[in-house]
């Protein structure tokens, strides 16, 4: 940090014959030798300095101030890099009133030593965006990834090494109040699955009953974060994501735009880039029986299961095969009597199906039949 705003002093005091105790500030400044800024953690940055101290053999005093700079005095922490085992650090005091803490450190001889000083600053952090630009086909994206530092410490950086967790590190100064935009993760070919999903707690289950309403399905593409799509070798941060497909003419033509969530090693990310209407759900409920009925002394049922039957017809109207992911959801404890389609429980209530459905014919939509028959157990009458 600079001169305006953080000082960082030395003043020798000799074990022997020395009285005054009083803090004693030099004029000189030891220069940074070298800063880096962490943003591992999206909710702190740590920023590591190291500086050159001028120590004589004997106790010296180490004054740092941050007057102006938010810094945790809670994260800072001293570090002797050259003669650890000769050179200590005895205490850290805190003068009433000031941003600013005294070091004594007793050397064992006279050193030029390089320390390095950490701590957490606040008001400056980062941003992730993605760019991601699908092929004709749509089988595969140059993902490209962007860091948006910022910086509203109060303090410059002429110039300094900036880590993330994943990406390569780069050389950049960045100084009060100012933005920067960083090119720093380039995957050109990633491969990417076009999905569409269908989630039957949040869309109609019989759009032809919906009078003037197109009902669109959202469809995706699907990045896996794995040593097959180049990716897997580290967590990609969540950010602002913007899709665009090439045309075929040289161009690009902006599909959407969408959050991304933290995809961990061998999860995927979800691309949302629209709704289409060339696949069509129609799902209805055939039977909602009470059976096992249980009653109470008064007659009054307290308990029952269901006997519960759902179809739903999908319809692709595409010349391409595609392929649809269903999520369907049962309450509380229950059990499947039947099911003609392969399913993967997400939760104790999420069933997930995938759904590959062929292209359409000239005879008309290619259709696919999911049936699920199941019961619901030890449900009271008020669920």
């Amino acid at each position: 940090m600079n001169a305006r705003r953080i000082a960082l002093m030395t003043v020798v005091v000799l074990l022997c014959g020395v009285a005054a105790q009083a803090r004693i500030k030099l004029v000189a400044l030891p220069e940074r030798a070298a800063t880096v800024i962490r943003l591992d953690n999206p909710n702190a940055t740590l920023i590591e300095e190291e500086r050159v101290l001028t120590l004589q053999k004997g106790l010296n005093k180490v004054d740092f101030s941050w007057k102006g700079v938010q810094i945790d005095e809670d994260s800072i922490r001293l570090a002797m890099l050259q003669h650890p085992n000769d050179v200590t650090l005895l205490s850290v005091s805190y003068p009433p009133g000031e941003a600013a803490l005294v070091w004594e450190i007793s050397s064992g001889g006279d050193y030029a030593e390089t320390v390095r000083i950490s701590y957490l600053l606040s008001n400056i952090d980062r941003l992730i965006t993605y760019k991601a630009v699908a092929n004709k086909p749509e089988t595969m994206v140059d993902l490209k990834s962007y860091l948006i530092l910022r910086n509203f410490s109060g303090e410059d950086f002429a110039m300094a090494r900036v880590l993330l967790d994943y990406g390569e590190a780069f050389e950049q100064g960045i100084a009060h109040e100012e933005t920067k935009q960083l090119l720093f993760l380039t995957e050109p070919n990633v491969p990417i699955r076009k999905i569409w999903t269908f989630d039957a707690a949040t869309k109609p289950w019989d759009p032809e009953k919906l009078e003037n309403q197109n009902v669109g399905i959202p469809v995706s593409y699907e990045v896996t974060n794995n040593d097959k799509s180049n990716l897997g070798k580290f967590a990609l941060w969540g950010g602002k994501a913007r899709i665009f497909q090439q045309d075929g003419h040289g161009s690009t033509i902006f599909l959407g735009e969408d959050n991304a969530s933290l995809v961990p090693v061998g999860e995927k990310m979800e691309l949302y880039i629209g709704d289409s209407r060339d696949i069509v759900v129609t799902q209805r409920k055939m039977t909602d029986a009470h059976i096992n009925l249980r009653k109470n002394d008064a007659q009054k049922v307290v308990l029952y299961d269901t006997d519960e039957i759902i179809t739903a017809k999908i319809e692709n109207f595409k010349d391409s095969p595609a392929v649809l992911t269903m999520i369907q959801h049962i309450p509380g404890q229950w059990d499947m009597e039947q099911c003609n389609t392969k399913y993967e429980k997400k939760d104790a209530g999420t069933l997930k199906f995938e759904i590959e459905l062929p292209a359409r014919t000239q005879a008309g939509p290619a259709v696919k039949e999911l049936t699920m028959h199941y019961h619901r157990r030890n449900v009271t009458p008020q669920q």
